[in-house]
């Protein structure tokens, strides 16, 4: 199957199938500025950002257009890439709809992954071939159509995402949910210059404290090492992916003490950001 993309002005969609011919301009730059789902049988490895995944079964991985996606095994069966831009859909501006932001994307846990059931491989291989199938009659309803499919991909991923890596309990506990992804959302939005928790509680109107025994109900890290995760995040990004210098990226990330950053950036993980950008480059 060549690639398969609606085009209207500004939105984009397009699908294609991945196999060994297709990795290396998955890997390159024309699909960065994306959001992408990709769909992936047993025998793959690729790495997002600084995790490395191999699948055992089926798997779904979300990636927003600020990861770094590379595929570095292919499996014996092809799978399938979706991209698409905000401007074909956009899942802040219909949260009512798929309610997946602060789950398959921008997630607190840097999870992007869902593992397919028995009935969700069969749902998405029909799913996919559906597509597929529309994009091949190119009717006038093409493009609603299509995110019609994606909206049923967001919404059944969603549901396995909550079942695989929430608490039961929480996910039968909507206001905790609710609040599990807007605190992810704003942290996601705020973290270059909001730091502490403190800030956080301001946005949400609750007490700090009210956060922390939010988190530990939901069996989740501190929320002060969420915050300070998400910036360690960024700051590994820019080291790698970017020229910019340790001083330059603690400007970038709100701190004004380049020096502190780089306390913090060694309590984390263990090496100065001079060592994390020569090890991981050299």
């Amino acid at each position: 199957m060549s690639t398969t993309v609606f085009n209207n002005n500004s939105k984009t969609l397009g699908l294609l199938q991945v196999s060994q011919s297709q990795m290396d301009a998955i890997n390159g730059p024309d699909y960065k500025q994306y959001i992408k789902i990709l769909y992936l049988p047993a025998g793959y490895k690729l790495r997002v950002d600084f995790a490395c995944y191999d699948t055992q079964q089926p798997t779904l991985f979300f990636i927003s257009p600020n990861q770094y996606l590379e595929m570095e095994v292919t499996g014996d069966e092809s799978g399938y890439f979706i991209f698409y831009n905000r401007d074909f859909y956009c899942i802040q501006i219909h949260d009512q709809e798929v309610a997946c932001d602060g789950l398959l994307f921008n997630n607190i846990r840097n999870m992007p992954k869902v593992e397919a059931s028995a009935n969700e491989i069969a749902f998405l291989g029909s799913l996919f071939k559906d597509m597929i199938e529309e994009f091949h009659l190119n009717d006038s309803s093409l493009e609603e159509m299509v995110r019609t499919y994606l909206k049923q991909l967001l919404i059944r991923a969603t549901r396995s995402w909550k079942r695989q890596h929430l608490d039961n309990a929480v996910t039968d506990q909507q206001s905790d949910l609710e609040f599990f992804r807007k605190f992810t959302r704003l942290v996601e939005e705020h973290y270059k210059s909001k730091h502490t928790v403190a800030d956080y509680a301001d946005f949400l109107c609750m007490a700090p404290k009210t956060i922390t025994h939010k988190f530990n109900r939901l069996r989740l890290p501190q929320p002060n090492e969420v915050i300070k995760n998400r910036i360690i995040l960024e700051a590994k990004r820019l080291l790698v992916h970017t020229s910019l210098t340790a001083k330059e990226i603690a400007y970038d990330l709100g701190y004004n003490d380049p020096a502190y950053f780089s306390r913090l950036f060694m309590t984390k993980t263990g090496e100065s950001p001079s060592n994390f950008r020569a090890n991981f480059v050299g």
